[in-house]
């Protein structure tokens, strides 16, 4: 395994992160328990949860991931030895069971954070981040989007403020966003710098293959403010492990139980990752690995997510942490960027 530091800090973290979204719906607790272990053992110490996971979020299945988390760390007396990140969910009506207000003002996450250290059966997280903004903004990357007005009023020296209450009662260590924009990151990054408030650490944002939107803006302030980069979904919901372009049908596969997720699913997708799969094969990688390696190798990015739903899929993407790409084939999968560019924003 190799290791980095989230940014500013001692927190050392494996440059791969298990996510674990799919524990409480795809995977039982039993299952989760044993990709936690098969995960520590091969050097990953860096796991990624949220209060809404399982994904789909639903009322039935809320706080789930939390809970098979928090059995984990009680029964592995494991703690000190992973790095454990969580988000408070923002708004959204269809979360109306969480709490009796989607916001992050402080009674809201003073509710999130402590629901979630309970289920996780721990006293304190090492990483806690935003998981989407609270105004209205372009958080799926539509290529048309237009700013909108909204009711929502600049708080964000008040949310820093109240985290900042947290860090210093030691239930967190590090605060992050995820699913942020530049505008946003900026402005989390301005309260830090003029008001002495607490520096956002980390953004969890989707980057891969076939969406490569990071790179236009949020990716330079990664690296000129020393912010890192969790990049998810870095396989496309399984879309570059390659397995739909065989004639397998792979009905658990997630695009397929969940046809709602359409984000990776266009022909142009389609036809970018036969490009891709092209360069591994004549290279001698799997597209896997081609698709790992390529995000792990990126300046601006601390960890890459990676969901797996057996431990031959989870044993596949923590090996690909020993597989460097040469110059040329970063060139090829540029020129393939160039010709089908961002498919899946």
């Amino acid at each position: 395994m190799k290791y980095t530091t989230l940014p500013n800090t001692d927190i050392k973290v494996s440059k791969i992160c298990l996510g674990t979204m799919t524990y409480g719906q795809q995977n039982t607790a039993a299952e989760g328990h044993a990709q936690m272990d098969y995960a520590l053992e091969h050097g990953v110490n860096f796991f990624d949860t949220a209060e809404m996971y399982s994904i789909p979020a639903s009322k039935d299945t809320y706080g789930s991931t939390e809970k098979i988390i928090g059995t984990w760390l009680k029964k592995s007396k494991k703690r000190e030895e992973i790095v454990l990140a969580s988000k408070i969910a923002g708004p959204n009506p269809n979360f109306y069971y969480m709490r009796e207000k989607m916001d992050f003002s402080p009674k809201s996450i003073q509710h999130a954070l402590d629901n979630s250290l309970k289920r996780l059966q721990t006293d304190y997280l090492d990483l806690y981040q935003l998981h989407w903004p609270e105004r209205k903004t372009n958080t799926f990357g539509q290529r048309a989007f237009t700013v909108q007005e909204d009711q929502w009023q600049d708080n964000i020296q008040e949310v820093l403020t109240t985290l900042e209450g947290f860090v210093k009662e030691g239930k967190i260590r590090q605060i992050g966003l995820s699913n942020e924009n530049a505008w946003g990151v900026m402005r989390f990054l301005e309260e830090n710098k003029y008001h002495n408030l607490p520096k956002i650490k980390t953004i969890q944002n989707p980057y891969s293959l076939l969406n490569r939107l990071f790179e236009t803006d949020t990716s330079e302030i990664c690296v000129r403010e020393n912010v890192g980069l969790l990049a998810y979904s870095p396989l496309g919901f399984g879309v570059l492990s390659g397995k739909f372009l065989t004639q397998e049908s792979h009905p658990n596969a997630r695009i397929n139980l969940f046809p709602q997720y359409t984000r990776y699913s266009s022909a142009q997708s389609t036809e970018a990752t036969k490009l891709y799969h092209k360069i591994a094969v004549e290279n001698g990688l799997t597209l896997t690995e081609l698709a790992l390696a390529f995000i792990e190798q990126q300046p601006f990015v601390t960890s890459t997510i990676i969901g797996a739903t057996t431990l031959e899929q989870l044993k596949q993407n923590i090996d690909t942490i020993n597989v460097t790409l040469s110059a040329a084939v970063l060139e090829a999968i540029d020129a393939v960027q160039a010709k089908i560019p961002d498919p899946a924003p």
